[in-house]
């Protein structure tokens, strides 16, 4: 086992953790709030037709991630979308841990640079409870994927799940963090 640890890791402890206690004038390390996990999550309405592009999803989350990922189903049938339960319809993966580090660090350096005419990631897109869900419209903005070898081309929805009670601890967080968020229009 080594005794590496992310970058991103290291900068939350040594900077962002002590400038999170001054701001908010927290008692304890363990108030200051912190990445419990990320989730991906690609949904494919077509999964059921087409299996080649579900299992290509599979593969490029994993390829993306480095852990493997799960196949997603209906929880309840829609007759409208000619949809059983249990059909599958994408798939995802949670990372936590040096994963999620390792992760976050690569969509804010390589991934999100990236994106076409790209001037941040939206800042209304918490949830309330000090969560952030950001949508990517391809796959392709990872380096890992290789053009020439995609199914199609697929959005993913990116949840960050912290342990902050209020947006704006999520906020300050995931900013000292390097996520580049849009500045506010005068």
């Amino acid at each position: 086992m080594s005794n590496y640890t992310p970058r991103l890791k290291v900068k939350y402890t040594e900077e962002v953790l002590p400038a999170l206690m001054e701001k908010f004038a927290y008692s304890s390390k363990m108030e200051v709030p912190v990445l419990k996990k990320i989730t991906l999550n690609m949904g494919l309405g077509k999964a059921k037709e087409e299996p080649r592009r579900l299992e290509a999803a599979v593969n490029e989350l994993s390829t993306i991630t480095g852990q493997k990922a799960v196949i997603t189903r209906a929880k309840q049938a829609i007759s409208n979308f000619k949809l059983r339960a249990g059909d599958p319809v994408g798939a995802k993966v949670t990372l936590h841990g040096k994963n999620m580090w390792e992760f976050l660090d690569r969509l804010i350096g390589i991934a999100l640079p990236r994106v076409r005419d790209f001037n941040g990631v939206p800042n209304r897109s918490f949830d309330g409870r000090g969560n952030y869900n950001l949508g990517i419209k391809e796959q392709i903005i990872f380096p890992e994927i290789d053009y020439d070898k995609i199914e199609g081309v697929n959005g993913m929805d990116i949840s960050i799940t912290t342990s902050a009670n209020t947006d704006e601890e999520a906020f300050e967080l995931l900013t000292a963090l390097g996520l580049p968020f849009r500045r506010k229009q005068v």
